[in-house]
């Protein structure tokens, strides 16, 4: 794959080059400022981009959602187009998208501040013990985005201070433009998508055996080979009985011949009630019980601008549904946007914008009650999904496929999958508000002044439900297992910053000039927290409210949060002959959230660049540049780490019951801190039509805040210590051409490519691991010093002269505990953007790359044992074995068959075979995006109130080029933040996403 890539990359570039400088006489002038353009900096400074020391890149409106569908969260719309920047998204039904730049540089994880027009807006998420809430950037309505520029490294992040360790992204929204008669434009957008399960992303069931663990009933004493030790008897009219209770596919052999009574002939409303049926697979099998997601945006916007003011409106509704039956997403946003100039010193600008989001019926994630992991890991094959529809919607009830026994229908492991998804579904709500106003005054030509406060809130509620008869699961606030219960979460969180500074700009002598800004930032947030749940069921069934609790509640879990951050700043920017550009900035923060005699902390930057092209200016050459910076970058810690606190636990008759937190506090914690060091180079040619952006980095994370283990015996279970070093170095390749540009035709390719290679270099004291997750199976995700960030450890084969080692009693592989079998972090990203301009016509399409990285995948380290898939059931797989190679301990070649081969888990999966048998390359090359437009030519609109007429076929996701992990997306995680990162666990499939965009403008 690397050497195809390189390849195509190659020839495209040789390409590129020879047409450009075919064709460059018919180009026009293009100067270097046309060519660079202006970009919007840290604290939404615009400058030029020529003049910057550091690496960043911008994606424009059209680049970021011109050809592809609606997603519902512009995070995901990242992925493939920027160097550096890693973007995980999943398929949880309104679920998260992950970023990350420049790989991992935090024990925590970490992920980049987001910033909206020079105020930062929170992008965090709820944590949710099953469910994935979503990212709070799914808030921000992507039709109000003119530009998103990707601030990378420490330099370009630094008067962030301690928010800027991770990078920044920068959107800027859409200013009013209006007609050139100075009246209102409209823009009407509508359009639908339609959602296709990619199959290649969900298992493959063989249909040769069905239900059973194997042979372990006895039955067949006359040895005559008939499937009878499969069965259970009914003990009243002696016939053959499935195995209601083994929710593996290892039993008997399909044969129609052979009549069964299956948990529907227990079903007294069942049409097979009372009978035996033919043993054979079902008809319809769990890929049935997905749906068809459609999602139906509409947008309308308003636009009116003149040289002293503008205006823009706009209203976005958004209805989706998702695989899952009775799920249901419905979000409205309005915004708002003003520029007005009072007079020719003073400037206003306000923006707001409101989203209002409604849930219903979020998909499980993890291993336990997450019916999709049934689906992919403990199953029968021999269980039609329809029949089990019918079944609910005869009784409203839990009649499920997994009973007790014949005589219970009480699940054993597993409710009807239509019952829990029309009675134990969750819902949430969530309403966002962001606003900012912003004032500027010109005091003269060379200094400025501007004040501007923003505020950012959101109010969230989260009800679970659990209805009476379901599987009992731990639920509520006591986590015991209940047969029923609900549960209300009320969340809000605010954030508001004000920011006052003085901006200046003169020329020292003709040829020197400096420029920059002086001021400060107060910011408050606050997070208010509430939890309430029923304890021990609900006492009047399908009544879903506390009061309606069958045993007195536990007091509702409340938590308040406030915090204050200070800072001041200052940049100065000097600019020699438009050739050398010499940048210096510093911050200084101080935070409630460390110790009073220590928390104030400095975050400086320096940044050079040279413009050669300005030294050199040969024909073929429109600019070139090198570039140098160094900077310093921090985070905080969370609220109340510095003295422990308590948590008040309800009351024993009148006394008051409190307890105290699981971790020891550090009253000496200082931030975490990363320095950096980066050089980058960037060229045109041939005015503009092929160019190039090269960046080298290497960074050093200390100080890092980690919640280390301690004997119980303190009454702790971990502590708070500032220790550990990450180092990350890496290269970013930005390229771009236009091989073919004429009158009538525009083919233009962006190619971006990173990577990024980290290491743990020190933990705490003598500590060389720390770990980050634990998943189902053994299987932990760690950092380990002297690896790369994000090892997965678990047991592996034994090895002998390179070779697995086989027990030559069993035929099984021999294992080995505790061992590093893979590691999340991929060898390199990148991607391949092309478009194609031919009058009204335009074709776009990106190709989206991950090299390298593991996922452990537990579906199939179940699954394979349990018999699911095709490949246990080939040949004589289950009567003779499968021989495993390797070498015995005495270094021959094995020959000895796996013993019991009739029993689950003997030839393959959990019961057997090491963890690093299911840690699987989590590579992939997707077709990410594609669109066909064509917009109606002016000439047909010339008579018309139609400004423009155009229409797009849009897809995402459409192919999944190449990929290593069998039955499963690579890309799908369980949801937000590092525990999702690495474990392939009961995901729902991928689907391939179609639509079809109208837009029209008056």
């Amino acid at each position: 794959m690397k050497k195809i890539t390189m390849g195509v990359l190659a020839l495209v570039l040789s390409s590129s080059l020879a047409i450009a400088e075919a064709q460059q006489q018919k180009s026009d002038t293009v100067k270097t400022q046309d060519i660079e353009g202006v970009v919007v900096t840290a604290l939404g400074i615009k400058r030029e981009k020529k003049s910057l020391g550091y690496a960043s890149e911008e994606v424009k409106a059209e680049a970021l959602t011109g050809g592809t569908t609606n997603t519902g969260n512009v995070a995901s719309l990242l992925s493939g187009k920027v160097s550096g920047l890693q973007v995980n998204t999943n398929n949880n039904f309104g679920g998260s998208a992950n970023l990350l730049i420049r790989g991992y540089k935090s024990l925590s994880g970490g992920s980049p501040l987001i910033v909206i027009d020079g105020s930062p807006v929170n992008n965090g998420t709820v944590g949710g013990a099953i469910f994935d809430y979503g990212n709070f950037l799914s808030d921000i309505n992507q039709d109000d985005i003119e530009s998103m520029n990707v601030l990378k490294g420490a330099a370009a992040s630094a008067l962030y201070g301690e928010r800027g360790s991770d990078g920044v992204i920068l959107i800027v929204t859409k200013n009013g433009r209006g007609k050139q008669d100075g009246s209102w434009g409209v823009t009407l957008n509508s359009g639908i998508t339609a959602g296709f399960i990619d199959k290649s992303t969900f298992p493959k069931y063989q249909t040769r055996y069905g239900a059973g663990y194997g042979p372990v009933y006895g039955n067949d004493t006359n040895g005559d080979g008939n499937p009878d030790e499969y069965f259970n008897y009914d003990p009243v009219t002696g016939q053959l009985q499935t195995p209601f209770t083994e929710d593996a596919s290892y039993g008997a052999e399909f044969n129609p011949n052979i009549m069964v009574r299956q948990w529907d002939s227990y079903n007294p409303d069942s049409p097979n009630y009372g009978k035996a049926t033919p043993w054979q697979a079902a008809k319809n099998g769990p890929i049935k019980f997905f749906e068809t997601p459609v999602t139906y945006v509409n947008t309308i916007s308003l636009e009116k601008g003149s040289k002293s003011s503008n205006i823009s409106l706009s209203y976005t509704n958004m209805l989706s549904n998702g695989l899952l039956p009775n799920s249901d997403l419905r979000k409205n946003s309005i915004s708002a946007k003003f520029n007005y100039d009072f007079t020719d010193k003073l400037h206003a600008s306000v923006f707001s914008t409101l989203t209002i989001q409604d849930t219903k019926g979020r998909n499980e994630t993890g291993y336990s009650d997450n019916l999709v992991t049934g689906f992919r890991q403990w199953w029968q094959t021999n269980v039609d999904v329809y029949e089990l529809r019918d079944a609910y919607e005869r009784s409203n009830s839990n009649l499920t496929w997994n009973r007790t026994s014949g005589s219970n229908g009480t699940p054993a492991y597993w409710n009807n999958p239509y019952f829990q998804r029309y009675q134990n579904y969750q819902s949430d709500t969530r309403t966002r508000t962001f606003s900012y106003a912003q004032l500027k005054y010109d005091i003269t030509k060379n200094f400025g002044i501007t004040g501007k406060l923003s505020y950012d809130q959101m109010q969230m509620l989260i009800e679970e439900r659990l209805m009476n008869g379901s599987l009992p699961q731990a639920f509520g606030a006591s986590g015991n297992n209940v047969t029923s219960g609900y549960s209300r979460q009320d969340i809000r969180t605010t954030e508001t910053n004000f920011d006052l500074f003085l901006n200046y700009k003169f020329d020292i002598t003709s040829d020197l000039n400096v420029s920059g800004i002086v001021g400060g930032n107060v910011r408050r947030n606050l997070i208010d927290n509430v939890y309430a749940s029923t304890e021990g069921g609900l006492a009047t069934p399908g009544l879903f409210a506390i009061s309606n609790s069958a045993s007195p509640i536990i007091p509702p879990d409340e938590n308040y949060e406030k915090w204050v951050t200070s800072g001041v700043y200052a940049t100065a920017s000097f600019g020699y002959k438009n050739l050398l550009y010499v940048d210096g900035t510093v911050r200084a923060d101080q935070s409630s959230n460390l110790p009073k005699n220590n928390n104030s902390y400095v975050y400086p930057s320096v940044t050079g660049s040279l413009i050669l092209s300005e030294l050199w200016k040969p024909s073929w050459l429109s600019f070139w540049k090198i570039r140098g910076n160094y900077a310093e970058v921090g985070s905080s810690t969370k609220n109340y780490q510095l003295q422990n606190t308590y948590r008040v636990r309800g009351g024993f008759g009148n006394t008051g019951l409190v307890d105290q937190s699981y971790f020891l506090a550090n009253p000496n914690l200082k931030p975490q801190r990363s320095k950096e060091v980066e050089f980058g180079m960037e060229a045109q040619f041939f005015k503009n039509r092929l160019g190039f952006d090269v960046a080298l980095y290497k960074t050093r994370t200390f100080d890092q805040i980690i919640n280390l283990p301690v004997s119980s015996a303190t009454g702790y279970r971990t502590f708070l210590v500032n220790a550990g070093q990450i180092n990350n170095k890496g290269i970013e390749v930005q390229l771009n051409g236009t091989p073919v540009k004429n009158e009538n035709f525009k083919w233009d390719i962006d190619v971006n490519w990173s990577k990024n290679e980290n290491e743990v270099i020190s933990l705490y004291g003598d500590s060389q691991n720390y770990l980050l997750a634990s998943y189902q199976g053994g299987v932990s995700l760690n950092a380990r010093v002297g690896e790369a960030f994000g090892a997965l450890v678990g047991s592996d084969y034994v090895y002998l002269n390179g070779e697995r080692v086989v027990n030559p009693t069993t035929g099984r592989y021999l294992t080995n505990p505790n061992q590093v079998i893979g590691n999340i972090t991929p060898d390199w990203i990148g991607g391949v953007r092309n478009s194609f301009n031919y009058k009204g016509l335009s074709v776009s399409f990106l190709i989206d790359v991950k090299q390298g990285g593991d996922v452990f995948s537990t579906d199939m380290y179940y699954g394979l044992a349990t018999g699911l898939y095709e490949e246990t059931a080939v040949g004589d797989y289950r009567t003779a074995g499968v021989v495993n190679p390797g070498v015995n301990p005495n270094g021959q070649v094995n020959t000895t068959p796996t013993s019991a081969p009739n029993t689950f888990g003997n030839v393959d999966g959990y019961r057997r075979m090491p963890n690093s048998r299911f840690v699987y390359d989590a590579s992939y090359v997707k077709l990410r995006e594609a669109s066909i437009g064509y917009s109606l030519p002016k000439s047909l609109l010339a008579n018309t109130s139609f400004q423009e007429v155009k229409i797009s076929l849009v897809g995402r996701n459409l192919w999944i080029i190449h990929k290593n992990l069998p039955y499963a997306d690579p890309e799908a995680g369980t949801g937000n933040g590092l525990a999702s990162k690495g474990n392939s666990i009961g995901v729902l499939p991928t689907t391939r996403d179609l639509g079809v965009n109208v837009t029209l403008k008056f």
